[in-house]
């Protein structure tokens, strides 16, 4: 335990949001989450499967409607040492084991790895990024849609909304390259631009038959963990990251924050809440009461070790 309580709350120099709760009861924080708005063209559905992103995609063709005071509550339970949610009765967190039936990712296959800028020099004969851009997709945006490394969804938007039934595999292999990068940018892998496509994905596209190679569900966790790390900083209140993951998670582990009617048994997971029903106050309501009954009783004993619920 340590000397002073306020210690307990601070981590590398960061106020966690823990240690303020009597102080901002009603705070919430805020979620970054866009849709992907793009057509899933038929003719695109194979290059998706081989990739293992079928089940993903045909989620993110839903809105997600997010709770965002039930994830601001689980979000006051999160500890940076351990990965883990704890509440009154112990520990609990998501689990590779999680992301594959709540998205119907693969756990195994090669890491998921790179770098934001220049990574342009980690690559066979370090061709330039926009110079591979424009040989993947057959032009470049228009500069207004370019910022540093990314584009703005709006042009992935308008460039691939039509696709003709007698297209050339070229034509596909372009628009599935476009529609995987969207892909991974909205449902997966989402930042605070909120609205724009990282090239950091040209690798991964440039070779649609090896995406399936990869361990996409332990890159989606480790980029869940992330933001449930930043975000537990109480100077922190907007949200990014995989969050119907996490909401979806949340409904499956905690019945009694689940919304009526979508208890049936659908593969993967999430595909219960694609379309959230409209009297979920009800676990609105559940998760505030929670809440505030049971804050000081985790602040007690947010410092203990005790077996992790999967």
């Amino acid at each position: 335990m340590a000397a002073n309580q306020g210690d307990m709350y601070r981590l590398n120099d960061i106020a966690h949001v823990a240690g303020f709760i009597d102080q901002e009861l009603t705070r919430c924080v805020r979620s970054v989450h866009r849709q992907q708005k793009m057509i899933l063209h038929d003719l695109i559905l194979p290059y998706l499967d081989r990739a293992n992103l079928l089940h993903v995609a045909r989620l993110n063709d839903y809105w997600f409607k997010l709770d965002e005071p039930l994830i601001s509550a689980f979000v006051e339970r999160w500890r940076l040492e351990t990965h883990t949610f704890h509440m009154p009765f112990g520990e609990c967190t998501i689990t590779l084991q999680d992301v594959a039936y709540q998205f119907g990712l693969p756990i195994d296959g090669h890491a998921v790895s790179g770098c934001l800028s220049d990574f342009e020099q980690l690559m066979d004969g370090g061709k330039p990024a926009w110079v591979w851009f424009g040989e993947l997709f057959g032009e470049l945006p228009p500069d207004d849609c370019i910022d540093d490394f990314t584009v703005s969804f709006s042009w992935f938007q308008n460039k691939f909304r039509v696709l003709t039934a007698h297209a050339s595999e070229e034509t596909v292999q372009i628009y599935a390259r476009g529609y995987i990068m969207m892909l991974l940018s909205t449902a997966l892998f989402t930042d605070k631009s909120g609205a724009r496509v990282h090239l950091r994905w040209l690798p991964y596209v440039a070779d649609l038959d090896g995406l399936g190679k990869y361990s996409w569900a332990s890159a989606t966790l480790s980029w869940l963990y992330r933001y449930l790390c930043r975000v537990a900083n109480r100077n922190v209140k907007n949200l990014a990251g995989p969050l119907s993951l996490l909401q979806s998670w949340i409904f499956w582990r905690f019945p009694a924050f689940r919304p009526r009617g979508f208890d049936a048994i659908l593969w993967p997971l999430a595909a219960r809440y694609i379309i959230l029903m409209h009297n979920h106050f009800h676990a609105h309501v559940c998760m505030i009461f929670y809440k505030l009954t049971s804050v000081h009783f985790v602040m007690k004993q947010v410092g203990s070790v005790s077996s992790v619920v999967g």
